[in-house]
């Protein structure tokens, strides 16, 4: 039987192929910063499928992918709460919510268009784009030939344990790390069965996980306008405390809601 290693390879290569291009803009360069992280994720994705077959050098370039999209976060984080208030604001609100969304999309949208002016911004966007170049080079190296099947069903299987103790961690302390380290999991595994795909692998992720990724994603959003409702959010008193207590209701009608689907554990 070949190996799947080869079709791997080129789905995590052009997965950075993807990353870099999508910094060679001025425009729309934070919605390719967000093509370029989530780029970089799924291509940790496809190296955690193999990494048991390609060893430590596998481990380097996913070390160093880490690492970029950790220093590129501060440019995410404007970016994501414009991104997350207007799917907030497009879900069925009452009329004072849903102008209180609008206004707050609005400060976060000007924040966002201030932060992109700044020299450190644009000297992070061409580091990202320089270093994704060299890693995705980097990764022809490997011995990618060396992948069997097995290593991607145990990949598989190790995530998808991961997931369900982090989603019995989050039910029973109910923190908001716990709740994000639960979503990181389940997101991890959704792009793991996307690269097993490419490569040919014979699995598919369900559809109940599909459901409870989407509703952890609704709670993360949540999560999200709560954290830039601090001092320093860049919001006015009335709107950060206004904003603050819509988030903080959802999120626990949210979690509320979820926790009555879950499987017993």
């Amino acid at each position: 039987m070949p190996s799947p290693g080869p079709a791997l390879r080129e789905y995590a290569e052009a997965e950075l192929a993807d990353a870099f291009a999508a910094l060679d803009t001025k425009d729309g360069i934070h919605d390719g910063i967000h093509r370029t992280r989530k780029a970089i994720r799924r291509t940790r994705a496809a190296l955690s499928l193999a990494e048991q077959a390609l060893g430590p050098g596998a481990r380097l370039i996913d070390r160093a992918l880490r690492r970029l999209n950790k220093h590129s976060s501060w440019q995410r984080d404007a970016h994501a709460l414009v991104q997350t208030l207007d799917r907030l604001r497009d879900r069925p609100q009452p009329q004072d919510t849903h102008a209180l969304l609008l206004h707050a999309r609005d400060v976060a949208a000007a924040h966002r268009k201030t932060l992109a002016h700044e020299t450190r911004f644009t000297d992070t966007t061409e580091t990202t784009r320089a270093e994704v170049a060299v890693l995705r080079a980097a990764l022809a190296g490997l011995a990618w030939e060396a992948l069997e099947e097995r290593h991607i069903a145990d990949a598989i299987d190790t995530t998808s344990r991961k997931a369900d103790k982090a989603r019995e961690r989050a039910r029973r302390s109910d923190d908001a790390e716990g709740w994000h380290r639960w979503r990181r999991r389940m997101r991890r595994r959704s792009q793991q069965f996307r690269a097993a795909a490419a490569a040919g692998f014979d699995a598919a992720m369900p559809e109940l996980d599909k459901s409870i990724a989407e509703q952890l994603g609704l709670m993360q959003d949540l999560s999200l306008v709560i954290a830039h409702c601090g001092e320093t959010g860049g919001f006015d008193d009335d709107t950060r405390k206004a904003l603050r207590h819509y988030a903080e209701r959802a999120l626990e009608r949210q979690r509320k809601r979820l926790c009555s689907v879950l499987p017993d554990a």
